[in-house]
């Protein structure tokens, strides 16, 4: 037998029932309490559950589906609670009560999933389910609409037949009705209201004969409704439909769903105005609600990313064009911290005092301070003169957030970073505005805390140029775009050749050969440097054995080494491989690495450069003299070469006007790699005195434009030949 839902289930089932199997039933149970008592629906408890269950499966479902498909499978929900004859805006208030305290982070069935996206896709699902719901209930009440117009137009068309039975029938129609009626004549006279529309607005049926249609427009209706109503009296149209306010008879506003439609006698001529209320009071507020939910941060009740984006635009848009704006982009410094340390609790906490901080600063001045997401805030300064202004509000803010906080009988500090941009309208878009702010807060961050930094159209293209090229690092080591030049390295006893050194080159599609300094600092930070060091390994590899064949004796191929591949656990392999692959002898085979990537070698590093020197690969430590120089560490590596850096070499230049203590300097780090075994090769040979130099030093080999410059495997044949 259906009965309404009224009240909770019975304590004592509860009290002995088992633990729900699982948490979807449980929250369905939690959802069916709170919407009970709330509609008439037409099931026993456990059914009122079951569908309940199988609509919160298709809203989890939902989660998984694109942003399109979820708002749609959200409303499909909203329109079964309706269906399902959940028809008071209560039903929907409780609803979503339950399903907003269960999403992500609520503790209900919904996923857990960390961080806010997670949350933004259940409120949006949430939301699209109150936002079915609303047009199904509209949509109800339309049909309810449509159904009185049909019974009158029926009661009308059978007035000769059936007057009678017609006139009960529209009297049923017209007294049993949930949604208020009004019938008046064509001056405006009021005839006739239901029971409903008494209750709506709170007048007796009296007053309301003795009052006409235009008493009870609302002062807030806009020119729009008197047109319409207008031009239905006039019978220039037959109905009309839009959302108005009434005045109840307490003096408060109540929004409706107002068709008024035009009633037509047997020769179509207009004889009756009819009026069909409908409360949407509740559903307004929601819906307010939820836009502004949708518009503005939870947390803080600012303006979010969306909102501050769409203010942007239309800042833009409405700018004259000599306008000029500014951006001040604020980031908390080590807002992580407090996190995890004081909870995220006090972190929230945190972020509404600044916001409130912010708010106090731009307030007085006309501006908004949005957020835009984590520990991120923005002001926007529309017609700016120049970064001047932008610069005082920017210091002004960072004096504002330093200020302790104090938050549950704590003391917190914290400082903030803020990057400041401001362009003329006409140079740049929006996208292009935000972006510059964000990458002038990097550069405020890099400088410390509590720092602003301007942005500076020259330092963003430098910045702009290396994004550009550690994006197109990747293909080129995948592709061809890695060359590898060679630069000799002489014995200076008798200016044969000693060795080669690999040096590698890019062939930038636009920006045409670029040196190693453009863009391998590039590959040690974004790892890149691993794949490219191996793609140089093996081309040096093979190109040596080309030049020099195989023979333990010959000229060697030197490669440089960074950090990062030294701390590599697969070097020695990747070694290993292209020895092999190429054929060359591992005595052929040096590898360079500079004092910091081996000075407090971790257990990994050494055991890596005993590895290589057991293969019987040279080692050598590139450009002494710019770390620690310390040699009684290096005593301790198995090292083979040492090569001098060419800072040592500036006093050298000429016999003339050599410097004596440089000339010593050198003499003795000669001498002390020599009594530690190792040979010396002097970097930065420019000139003949530089070598006659060296020569009486008996520094072993050099390697400089002199001897020599870095140039293409093609172009090296005269490189065999002595100097």
């Amino acid at each position: 037998m259906s009965t309404a839902v009224a009240g909770s289930r019975d304590d004592g089932d509860r009290a002995g029932a088992a633990v729900p199997p699982d948490p979807v039933g449980a929250l369905a149970a939690r959802w069916a309490d709170a919407v009970a008592g709330t509609s008439y629906v037409p099931l026993q408890p456990d059914e009122l559950q079951e569908l309940l269950r199988g609509l919160l499966r298709r809203l989890l479902a939902a989660l998984d589906e694109p942003p399109v498909r979820q708002g749609s499978l959200g409303r499909q929900v909203g329109a079964a609670l309706v269906d399902a004859h959940f028809t008071n805006p209560q039903s929907l208030s409780q609803t979503l009560c339950v399903l907003l305290d269960c999403g992500p982070g609520g503790g209900g069935a919904a996923p857990s999933r960390e961080g806010a996206p997670a949350d933004r896709r259940w409120q949006a699902l949430v939301a699209a389910v109150a936002e079915g719901f609303s047009a199904a209930l509209q949509e109800r009440a339309l049909r309810e609409q449509e159904e009185i117009l049909a019974a009158a137009t029926a009661a009308r068309e059978q007035a000769r037949e059936a007057l009678h039975v017609s006139q009960e029938r529209f009297r049923a129609v017209f007294e049993g009705a949930t949604i208020g009626i009004g019938i008046g004549d064509l001056e405006g006279r009021i005839l006739d209201v239901n029971p409903a529309l008494v209750r709506l607005l709170g007048h007796p049926v009296e007053e309301f004969r003795r009052r006409s249609v235009q008493e009870f427009m609302h002062p807030a209706d806009v020119e729009q409704v008197w047109r319409l109503y207008g031009e239905l009296i006039r019978g220039e149209r037959d109905h009309f439909r839009l959302e108005k306010q009434f005045l109840k008879s307490d003096g408060e506003s109540v929004w409706t769903d107002l068709t008024v439609s035009l009633l037509r006698d047997g020769d179509g001529r207009p004889r009756y105005q009819l009026a069909l209320i409908h409360d949407v009071t509740a559903l307004r507020h929601l819906r307010r609600q939820l836009e502004f939910e949708a518009q503005h941060d939870a947390l803080t009740g600012l303006p979010n990313r969306r909102t501050f984006l769409a203010h942007l635009e239309a800042v833009f848009a409405r700018a004259a064009p000599d306008a000029r704006a500014g951006l001040c982009y604020l980031d908390l410094d080590g807002f992580k911290a407090v996190n995890d340390t004081l909870g995220h609790e006090v972190g929230d906490q945190l972020l509404v005092a600044v916001a409130q901080r912010l708010q106090s600063v731009v307030r007085d001045r006309g501006l908004s301070v949005a957020r835009l997401g984590g520990d991120e805030f923005v002001v926007l300064v529309p017609g700016t003169s120049d970064s001047a202004q932008l610069v005082a509000l920017a210091e002004e803010v960072l004096a504002a957030v330093a200020q302790p906080v104090q938050l549950g009988g704590r003391r917190v500090e914290i400082t903030a970073s803020v990057g400041v941009v401001e362009r003329s309208i006409a140079d740049i878009d929006p996208a292009e505005l935000l972006r510059a702010a964000d990458m002038t807060l990097y550069w405020a961050k890099a400088d410390g805390r509590s720092q602003w930094a301007l942005f500076e159209p020259e330092r963003d293209a430098r910045e702009m140029t290396r994004y550009r090229l550690s994006s197109a690092l990747p293909a080129a080591v995948a592709g061809e775009g890695l060359l590898v030049h060679y630069q000799p390295l002489r014995r200076l006893a008798d200016g044969r050749l000693h060795g080669v050194e690999a040096l590698v080159r890019w062939e930038h599609p636009r920006m045409g050969l670029l040196g190693p300094e453009s863009f391998v600092g590039l590959a040690e930070e974004s790892g890149m440097i691993v794949p490219l060091g191996r793609h140089v390994l093996r081309a040096a590899c093979r190109q040596a054995f080309s030049w020099f064949g195989a023979s333990r004796s010959g000229p060697f191929v030197s490669v440089n080494l960074a950090s990062r591949q030294l701390r590599d656990e697969h070097l020695v392999d990747d070694v290993r491989a292209a020895l092999s692959d190429s054929g060359l002898h591992p005595q052929q085979l040096q590898l360079e690495i500079t004092e910091s990537a081996v000075i407090g070698t971790d257990p990994l590093t050494g055991h890596t450069l005993d590895a290589l020197a057991g293969m019987g690969v040279r080692l050598a430590i590139d450009d002494f003299g710019t770390g620690y120089s310390n040699l009684a560490y290096l005593r301790r590596l198995p090292l083979d070469e040492l090569k001098l850096d060419g800072s040592f070499l500036r006093g050298l230049r000429s016999d003339d006007a050599a410097d004596p203590v440089d000339v010593q300097l050198v003499g003795s780090i000669v001498s002390l790699a020599h009594l530690l075994g190792l040979t010396v090769t002097a970097e930065g040979v420019e000139t003949p005195a530089q070598v006659t130099i060296l020569r009486e030093l008996e520094c072993d080999a050099g390697q400089g434009t002199y001897l020599g410059s870095p140039a293409d495997p093609a172009d090296l044949g005269q490189l065999l030949d002595p100097v």
